[in-house]
């Protein structure tokens, strides 16, 4: 999918202003396991031209295939290069008022959960969620004003066999429906929202909703996450104008762990398990196909009422937003 999406190579530079929608890889580095079993790496970024080399290890002779994407990343990637390159400038603009989103894609153990989460400690490790909560902060504090307020929100939500579930609730089990305002405005009918006042509060929330999020075991990752998990923070500032008039603008950033893509067959699923698989691809398919129009630039048709995940980020995706796709390779 993350193929499809991508448009021309744009170096590793960053994003340019004009850009809605870039797609990037990161190759993870090899597995001890891997290494222990003498397997040979098959994928290589060029970080310089913004591209992926796929070679064959058991046929040397074969021509590599060359894949170009916005900006690529080898297993020598930091995740503050990660941060600062790809996902800091979707942050600075939902400071600025504008929606924005990051996705983490990619098979079960491809490096998704270190991506978007990475570890607490040391704090080098820290993913691109930690990271944005200290952004956001740290920018809320060096900002406040007697003129200029800020309030942070933040909400919590999976989407499991295509049914919307509240990881904030007291019931995580209820089913919750998505709903259209009179302005078009789609959303989710009796969705936990909290106020936060620190990057702390927002990362122990985040952790109460991961403890209600669905998991399941294939042969490729005994803590698969067989659910698209959404996290969304809010944020919107009150600032008296030179008019004396207050103005307010909201700006929303949606932080997305896509369910593991895998085939079936390297699974090992049935039953229960092939259920969810088939309604994660096609899921992710019709993701895939919006970001595919969006870049696109001819088409007349986004189809976002394909799936729920779209649906719901539908305000998040094209236009003036920005959103960024991290596939994750191994």
């Amino acid at each position: 999918m993350a193929h499809a999406a991508a448009g021309g190579g744009k170096g590793a530079g960053g994003p340019s202003s004009n850009e809605a929608v870039r797609v990037v890889v990161r190759i993870r580095p090899m597995s001890s396991g891997e290494i222990k079993e003498g397997r040979r790496p098959a994928c290589f970024a060029n970080a310089e031209r913004a591209e992926v080399k796929i070679a064959n290890p058991k046929a040397d002779k074969e021509e590599s295939k060359v894949f170009t994407f916005d900006s690529t990343y080898g297993d020598e990637a930091t995740q503050k290069q990660i941060y600062d390159i790809t996902a800091s400038p979707i942050v600075e603009s939902v400071l600025q008022g504008f929606n924005g989103t990051i996705f983490a894609y990619g098979q079960t153990g491809a490096g998704k959960s270190h991506t978007m989460e990475g570890m607490v400690d040391p704090p080098e490790q820290r993913g691109i969620i930690p990271n944005s909560f200290k952004h956001i902060f740290e920018a809320i504090q060096g900002n406040r004003s007697q003129t200029k307020q800020f309030l942070a929100r933040a909400s919590y939500l999976e989407i499991y066999n295509e049914e919307i579930r509240d990881l904030l609730s007291k019931d995580p089990t209820n089913k919750l429906d998505l709903k259209e305002n009179a302005d078009h405005e789609v959303y989710v009918r009796d969705l936990t929202t909290i106020v936060l006042k620190s990057a702390s509060e927002m990362d122990a929330v985040l952790q109460a909703g991961k403890k209600n999020r669905m998991t399941g075991a294939t042969l490729m990752n005994q803590q698969s996450s067989r659910s698209h998990a959404v996290f969304t923070i809010t944020v919107e500032t009150s600032e008296v104008g030179p008019d004396g008039e207050t103005h307010i603008r909201v700006g929303k950033l949606n932080l997305v762990d896509l369910a593991g893509s895998e085939r079936q067959s390297k699974t090992g699923a049935t039953g229960q398990r092939l259920k969810e698989a088939t309604k994660i691809n096609l899921s992710l398919t019709a993701l895939g196909n919006v970001i595919s129009a969006l870049v696109d630039g001819k088409s007349t048709h986004v189809p976002y009422r394909d799936s729920k995940l779209t649906r719901l980020l539908q305000d998040s995706l094209g236009g003036n937003t920005k959103t960024v796709m991290i596939a994750n390779c191994g």
